[in-house]
């Protein structure tokens, strides 16, 4: 592997390229018109344009991007996360191309893709799932005989759905009605398809999942798991390895469950199987991430392995250096997502230009980002712009590190979620780890 193109922007596009320049790879950076300036294209050995600020003309143009692989020499793809990173159609034309797509082949990717497909290979593999539809429902009159089965409440999901897009809760019978084409149409728009399924609620669940790498030799590990609970609307907010919740017992019973259903999926490169865990401790499986997690630096601050060079060797063909028992956890990790938005507007994005950037720093501190002093911030993207990831030896001492980290912080010139994190980091249930996925709705937060 000689060269890689990174078809994505932002901090993933920068924490790829610094991965491959410790590996001695020359990059391809692609960016959009309105990315002319962005960090990633000035951090790579080369840039190359493909398209206007719409992503659907340049981070999700296949074409431009393969163009742009073939005009540059690049023998690898790395799609980051978000954008291409789980399209079976670019795996596979990459694959066609005679372009290495680090990550699952396209058959992986299009099996897994499928929420409703992936839950009943899980099924088969023995791992918990959460009872539900097999496979999409077929009308609303199909919906509302299920809904009645398991009981409600139930939750509406779009089969090819990620990202919290695409789900809706339905109580009653009404609900369902309401929702149902609410949560096709939702599908259709975001993801261009609205096949839709439906799974029982889990009441006030921790959101847990499990980190795997799998080569193509048939070794498979698992690096231990992510609490990823305090969301908002579905979408991930704070991250923390290890799970308060999960003891050393559960952990296993986790891990070899995620362990497993790569095996059977035939899975290489690292993924993410994500559970819902209840009150009692059981888990669910709720669907596997074919790609790399915004979240992973976590994992990397208490295992010490680098999860982007072990996708790459993974792609090269090597076989994974460490077999289960040789992995050691230690401490305490937690990342926040710093978004440019206004809490006191409804999370309203906040584009424009950064006039004074101050990024915390010290032991147990670091920082994934691609701002700088005088940076535009585009409006045309997602609004996380920065995460803040620290390590501590305990819960207590990574909690202290990123209140430290926070305050250290400052981004001048757009709004951020910086103090609406600082609230949550120091709530007293949160401290305890007494919380659940309905967290930031219950309790009251600074903003």
């Amino acid at each position: 592997m000689n060269k890689i193109l990174i078809a994505n922007r932002g901090e993933i596009a920068v924490r790829i390229i610094r991965a491959c320049k410790e590996m001695n790879i020359k990059t391809v950076a692609v960016y959009s018109e309105a990315d002319k300036n962005a960090l990633h294209t000035r951090l790579a050995d080369e840039a190359i344009c493909i398209g206007p600020a719409e992503p659907q003309k340049s981070y999700l143009n296949i074409k431009n991007i393969i163009e742009a692989a073939y005009i540059t020499g690049a023998d690898s793809i790395h799609p980051g996360f978000g954008f291409l990173s789980e399209n079976a159609q670019f795996a596979k034309i990459c694959e066609e191309s005679n372009i290495k797509f680090i990550g699952p082949s396209s058959k992986v990717i299009d099996l897994l893709g499928n929420k409703s497909n992936s839950k009943e290979l899980m099924k088969e593999a023995g791992v918990p799932v959460i009872p539900g539809s097999d496979g999409s429902v077929k009308g609303l009159k199909d919906a509302v005989v299920i809904a009645e089965k398991i009981g409600y409440p139930v939750m509406l999901k779009a089969a090819a759905g990620g990202g919290g897009k695409g789900i809706r809760i339905a109580n009653n019978k009404d609900e369902l009605e309401t929702n149902y084409n609410i949560v096709k149409q939702e599908a259709k728009i975001s993801f261009n398809d609205d096949e839709i399924y439906i799974e029982k609620f889990i009441k006030n669940p921790r959101h847990v999942e499990i980190q795997i790498l799998a080569d193509e030799h048939g070794n498979v590990v698992h690096l231990g798991e992510r609490d990823c609970t305090i969301q908002r609307k579905h979408q991930k907010l704070i991250e923390e390895t290890p799970s308060i919740v999960v003891d050393e017992k559960l952990r296993n019973k986790m891990g070899n469950a995620a362990v497993k259903a790569a095996k059977i999926a035939g899975y290489t490169s690292c993924g993410t199987v994500e559970f819902l865990v209840d009150s009692d401790k059981n888990f669910y499986f709720m669907e596997m991430n074919t790609r790399i997690q915004v979240e992973h630096p976590i994992t990397e601050m208490r295992t010490g392995i680098d999860i982007v060079k072990e996708q790459i060797r993974i792609v090269a063909g090597e076989e994974l250096k460490f077999k289960q028992k040789e992995i050691e956890f230690r401490g305490h990790s937690i990342e926040c997502r710093i978004n440019a938005e206004n809490p006191n507007k409804n999370f309203m994005p906040s584009p424009g230009q950064i006039k004074e950037i101050n990024l915390p720093g010290g032991n147990g501190i670091r920082v994934d980002t691609a701002i700088y002093n005088g940076y535009i911030i585009p409006p045309n993207y997602d609004s996380m712009i920065a995460k803040i990831i620290v390590f501590g030896n305990t819960r207590n001492e990574a909690i202290a590190k990123m209140k430290r980290a926070l305050e250290e912080l400052v981004i001048d010139g757009v709004d951020t979620n910086r103090d609406f994190l600082f609230s949550i980091i120091r709530n007293p249930n949160f401290i305890r780890g007494r919380y659940d996925t309905s967290f930031i709705e219950v309790e009251e937060f600074e903003r």
